[in-house]
């Protein structure tokens, strides 16, 4: 797969357009003379044929959209062992790093299941935050009856603790897929 990744779809087709033009038209056109490629006829159009037309085979975009066209080609396929992704230089040697960052660091994980254990746990404890703010009551309640156990949280910054209620966050992504 051909794929530059950025925070968002403008950067990344930014970063990526000049760089892909030239990779069409001087390399896969012009030295490989593959059979049935035209050159470009200026970058956006590169983008826009490479990357958001039907069938494209690129992804130039955010992770979200490299997770989504992996997920597509699952489906489509049945499920498969690896994706292989090509550099290209189509940006310059900072962008291209910070891409595959980006994609180690979010496409990955998505992609294998790593964060759905997290995602579970988060779900639980959300669920279930009544049960850990009484937890904590008992817990306080049963320091601060005792001299010793309240002086000394006390003397160690009052009635801090390592677990401060708060509201449960809320995240865009789904719990499951």
């Amino acid at each position: 797969m051909f794929w530059h990744i950025a925070e968002t779809r403008e950067q990344a087709r930014k970063e990526a357009k000049d760089g892909l033009f030239r990779w069409r038209n001087e390399y896969t056109a012009g030295t490989l003379m593959q059979v049935g490629v035209e050159p470009f006829t200026d970058p956006d159009q590169g983008v826009d044929e490479m990357a958001f037309s039907d069938g494209a085979s690129a992804v130039i975009g955010t992770p979200d959209d490299l997770i989504s066209k992996i997920r597509e080609l699952i489906e489509l396929t049945g499920g498969f062992g690896t994706v292989i992704g090509f550099v290209h230089d189509w940006a310059n040697r900072e962008n291209t790093n910070r891409s595959w960052d980006m994609v180690a660091r979010y496409v990955v994980p998505e992609i294998n299941g790593m964060l759905d254990a997290y995602r579970e746990s988060r779900q639980f404890v959300i669920e279930n935050r009544e049960s850990f703010d009484r937890a904590r009551a008992a817990i306080m309640n049963k320091i601060m009856s005792n001299e010793k156990a309240a002086a000394a949280l006390k003397q160690g910054g009052g009635t801090k603790s390592a677990y401060v209620p708060h509201p449960a966050p809320t995240s865009d992504k789904e719990t499951s897929d």
